[in-house]
């Protein structure tokens, strides 16, 4: 309602400012009928809610009790606690299964039990349904939980749907929190309310009527984004919702059609974004029609369909945190049912405020080489086009240097302080000092360095504007007797000439070498014909000041290290070439 006032009064105000403007001798001539322009939805400025937040208490830790049963298999939820924690998704997408589900009583407490007026309170019969959440992970012993509360059971701080997440890679286990109580302070972004949670469960699948509330340890509940979320944030529930599975900006015409389409598959568009709002996909292929056409300035379609502040507040933000996964998943995007503009909203930040964890332990960077700055989000068609402006870019310095004024180290280093005063007690005592990804003496070292991550991010970022940008590697093709290699042409911001070294080995650290050719000044290189084998190939870019930067691929050897830039291939007997990307 106080966003609606919002928008009915600058309305107003722009219709009192027009009608005050009619009053001056020196005024053009006043359209009339159709050629007067009415403001629409795309012209407001739209914000996320600021009172939906204003209960949040973030040192605060909620408890909740779960009581599992079996429930009936025509609702899937005829399956013990066990079934529901053996199994990760990849289980269940080679099986072509429904995740297994199980009835539940949630109630809401204190550390003594249930409290009379809490959610669930005196509660015998289910009034929930529990299945594990979380995609690599499932794969973890401790799991994730999506509790949907039935209809008609009335709703825990207006959400019906309770993601309780372990975030069990995450050493600290508040990365995710950290950065939706940062967001929902910023204009232009959209955030979701957390709260962190300590949950019991009591499991009466197997029968056992006498047993007991088993400790769970600490989760992290975050709001799903959803048509309750559009509702509670001020939204327009009926509005068009996406969730990136993975999206690239690119047509798609294969997948993305109009529901009505007699070829329409669910399933095939849902694999590159999953339908959580209006169906009507209209605008949706209207965007990418326009900004897949070159011949369309990005300028014409950006101002369209995307709203200025709020997707340079999106980008700056993933770009500072570190938060590298965003280049085509985790976020939204939602777009006004009578507007034409999308808006992106952040989802799963528990892979942000890593940097000098990951140099400490891993020896790099998350992502590393070209998942730095700008350069991380080369791949993707939107992102690609809109940093090749230099006003777009100039934009989003702007933006970059807004928010470094804003979330100060030290503003971070209190919110650090403040969630890490919760979660030690758990990560020291069971279950989830079980679990742990590291030891209390690395975590000590670890949370002092979350502060000093944007400072990090900044440099990065800093250096990619300087750096060539990445691309994608060719297959090798027969030509003349022997291998054509080809690959896409690098870019620089400032116009510098690239060249390129291409390195052609029997093994991905190079030492084999077969082929090395330097300066090249066209993206191609020929070798001669090869004998049966595996080989591996990788081209750097550099240009004139001296930045160097990889190809968009990588090869993931045997010892689970990852190699960028790198790709192999086989040459068969015959002389064909199998390509391995």
């Amino acid at each position: 309602m106080k966003k609606l006032l919002s928008a009915v009064a600058l309305l107003l105000s722009l219709s009192l400012f027009l009608g005050s403007c009619g009053d001056s001798a020196a005024d053009a001539p006043t359209a009339s009928g159709s050629e007067a322009q009415a403001a629409t939805i795309d012209d407001l400025q739209i914000r996320d809610s600021e009172t939906i937040y204003k209960d949040d208490d973030e040192d605060s830790v909620v408890t909740m009790y779960l009581t599992v049963s079996q429930g009936n298999a025509a609702e899937n939820t005829n399956h013990t606690w066990q079934d529901v924690n053996d199994h990760s998704v990849y289980y269940y997408e080679e099986q072509g299964l429904e995740r297994y589900a199980v009835e539940g009583i949630l109630q809401v407490g204190d550390e003594n039990g249930p409290i009379q007026g809490m959610f669930g309170y005196g509660e015998f019969a289910p009034n929930c349904t529990v299945t594990i959440r979380g995609k690599t992970s499932t794969r973890s012993p401790q799991k994730s939980y999506r509790i949907e509360i039935n209809k008609n059971e009335g709703y825990w701080r207006e959400q019906r749907v309770i993601n309780l997440n372990k975030h069990v890679y995450d050493s600290v286990r508040f990365r995710n929190k950290l950065s939706y109580d940062l967001l929902k302070t910023i204009p232009g972004a959209f955030s979701c309310r957390t709260q962190f949670v300590h949950l019991y469960v009591k499991d009466l699948t197997e029968g056992n009527t006498a047993a007991a509330f088993q400790d769970y340890g600490l989760y992290t509940q975050v709001e799903q984004i959803n048509k309750a979320y559009l509702r509670n944030h001020g939204l327009d529930e009926n509005g068009q919702l996406y969730k990136a599975t993975m999206f690239e900006f690119m047509r798609y015409e294969d997948a993305i059609k109009l529901s009505s389409d007699p070829s329409y598959d669910l399933t095939a568009f849902e694999q590159i974004l999953e339908v959580k709002g209006n169906d009507d996909h209209t605008k949706l292929i209207n965007m990418l029609d326009d900004l897949n056409n070159y011949a369309i300035p990005i300028e014409t379609t950006f101002e369209k369909y995307f709203d200025e502040e709020n997707y340079f507040t999106w980008l700056a933000f993933q770009i500072l945190t570190g938060n590298i996964d965003t280049i085509n998943q985790n976020f939204f995007l939602y777009s006004f049912q009578n507007g034409q503009k999308f808006y992106f909203i952040s989802w799963d930040n528990d892979g942000a405020w890593s940097y000098e964890e990951d140099i400490l332990y891993r020896g790099r960077p998350s992502g590393y080489y070209y998942m730095q700055g700008v350069s991380n989000y080369w791949g993707s068609i939107l992102h690609q086009r809109v940093l090749k402006s230099d006003t777009y870019r100039q934009m989003l310095d702007d933006k970059i240097n807004e928010l470094r004024a804003s979330i100060t180290a030290q503003r971070v280093a209190g919110m650090v302080e403040t969630y890490s005063a919760i979660v030690i007690p758990y990560l020291t005592s069971l279950p989830d000092s079980m679990y742990a990804t590291r030891s209390m003496a690395e975590v000590e070292q670890i949370l002092p360095a979350i502060s000093r991550e944007m400072d990090h991010r900044y440099e990065a970022y800093q250096t990619s504007l300087q750096s060539p940008m990445p691309f994608y590697l060719g297959e090798p093709e027969p030509a003349d007797g022997g291998l054509s290699f080809g690959w896409d042409s690098s870019y620089d911001f400032d116009g510098e000439k690239i060249t390129y070294k291409f390195e052609l080995a029997r093994d991905y650290l190079f030492q084999d070498t077969v082929s090395v050719q330097d300066g090249l000044v066209i993206p191609q290189a020929f070798t001669e014909e090869l004998p049966e084998g595996e080989y591996f190939y990788r081209v750097t870019a550099t240009n004139e000041s001296g930045y160097t930067q990889t190809a968009m691929e990588a090869y993931d050897a045997l010892d689970e290290t990852r190699h960028y830039g790198v790709v192999n291939f086989y040459v068969q007997a015959d002389g064909s070439i199998l390509w391995d990307v």
